[in-house]
């Protein structure tokens, strides 16, 4: 079993590795603009999940999904030669769902700031409904204060005498 820090190391190497490789030797047509994002490997060293996103439509992806299986041969020998290691893991290619939550979370964010902008136009000119300041004030509390002071001293009078 080998350390967390060495497979991470292995696997920031398979990145540049997978990803240089994909730029100088393979000359599949399939294969569009794709970005190697991120690598993992196993905690023996045995296998590591290169994922990828593609610049294009669905068409692009799968065809550049298809290219990466086909090359995942040369690919993985050229893993094995650079990196030095006894056993080459085997490559897994995943698509990187990365790009799509950040989609989904900045549209999240404009109908949040237009829900937001609806409400702060609602609310101009708008009036409080319990008045501007709802709260007691400390006058108030010496006003009722002084009076419960009051009907002490006087319960204590009464009952002395």
């Amino acid at each position: 079993m080998a350390d967390n820090a060495r497979a991470r190391k292995l696997a920031d190497r398979i990145q540049v590795v997978v990803a240089q490789t994909l730029e100088r030797r393979i000359k599949d047509p399939r294969l569009g603009f794709v970005t190697i994002t991120d690598a993992r490997v196993t905690g023996d060293l045995r296998e590591a999940t290169v994922f990828y996103t593609v610049y294009g439509d669905d068409e692009e992806r799968a065809a550049s999904a298809a290219a990466l299986e086909s090359a995942k041969g040369v690919l993985r020998s050229e893993v094995g030669r650079q990196t030095g290691v006894r056993y080459t893991p085997s490559l897994a290619f995943v698509p990187d769902a990365l790009p799509d939550t950040a989609r989904t979370i900045d549209d999240l964010l404009d109908r949040a700031r237009l829900r937001d902008e609806e409400v702060r136009q609602v609310s101009t000119g708008a009036a409080y409904a319990a008045g501007a300041d709802p709260y007691r004030k400390p006058a108030d509390e010496d006003e009722d204060g002084a009076a419960e002071d009051t009907s002490a001293e006087q319960g204590r009078g009464s009952g002395t005498e």
